[in-house]
């Protein structure tokens, strides 16, 4: 029952799919081959287009993520050498107790 249901279902949208596609072919035929239409070649719309691009290629070539990357490999070395600085000192003072109690 259910099946006969789903099939019926996707019969008729295939069949309005096609009867779109019918319907609209002639007017599909005469659109321009090249896809141009005349809508690009206005100032504004290239003026946009440029900065979207030059926008785009920050993200393309992964610069952000570069800078972001850098900037925590840097905090991190920054990190770790104050650590470092911290368990020399704490070095220092065990070897100090320590040769006070010999």
């Amino acid at each position: 029952m259910i099946n006969s249901i789903i099939a019926v279902i996707f019969f008729v949208s295939i069949g309005g799919i096609a009867f779109m596609l019918a319907k609209k072919a002639p007017i599909l035929c005469t659109l321009p081959k090249n896809g141009g239409t005349g809508f690009r070649e206005t100032k504004i719309i290239l003026c946009v287009e440029e900065r979207i691009k030059d926008f785009l290629i920050y993200f393309k070539k992964q610069i952000y993520l570069h800078k972001i990357l850098s900037f925590v490999k840097v905090t991190a070395i920054k990190i770790e050498t104050k650590v470092d600085g911290i368990m020399h000192g704490i070095r220092k003072n065990a070897q100090k107790i320590d040769k006070e109690k010999k």
